[in-house]
């Protein structure tokens, strides 16, 4: 007898990448929403529309290195606040500090309990607070899911794109021009 064939569990994309970035500027207490993460990876519809190349997102970890000043400090913060049902996070603050040569150094995974471990739509709640001076590098292990029809236009306009395009943005959902947290990729995947 021929078996039928399998069931399908789903017909979405799902993508687990590490996206690097390095801050042009120090932050201070700086949130990354889901909607932030959601843009980081976007494709555009015109030169002037963009939208959300996927539907949901999961951080797996955060990690941040940032070297001091020689005679200086340098310190890196990562926190995961979430106060909202659905979205609460575990209010540690992942930091280290580090002094000489030796770069300040924070690997902060959400709380395996919390809302923020699991997958979030796009949305202005807080996923991350982020504090580090100019020229950390900052890597967001990443899952992304996404499902056939779903359509979120990007929180802003894109720069110069081409329809059919798709583009990398800054950690807090800017193009590259206008951001604290350029994206190491090539400059042609960037808006």
């Amino acid at each position: 007898m021929i078996p039928h064939p399998l069931p399908i569990q789903s017909y979405g994309i799902v993508h687990s990448v590490k996206l690097r970035f390095v801050t042009n500027a120090a932050v201070n207490q700086t949130t990354i929403t889901f909607q932030n993460l959601m843009d980081a990876i976007n494709i555009a519809l015109t030169t002037v529309t963009a939208a959300q190349l996927f539907s949901r997102c999961r951080v797996r970890k955060v990690e941040m290195w940032a070297t001091p000043v020689v005679g200086g400090a340098a310190s890196v913060q990562c926190e995961f606040p979430g106060s909202v049902i659905g979205d609460q996070g575990d209010m540690k603050i992942h930091t280290d500090t580090s002094m000489g040569i030796e770069p300040a150094h924070v690997v902060a995974r959400p709380a395996a309990r919390s809302g923020l471990a699991l997958f979030q739509g796009s949305s202005a709640q807080s996923a991350m607070l982020l504090t580090c001076p100019s020229g950390t590098v900052i890597d967001v292990s990443i899952t992304y899911r996404g499902q056939p029809g779903v359509f979120t236009a990007t929180q802003n306009a894109p720069v110069g794109a081409t329809a059919g395009a798709w583009y990398y943005r800054g950690l807090d959902g800017l193009a590259i021009a206008g951001t604290v947290f350029v994206p190491v990729i090539n400059a042609s995947g960037a808006d």
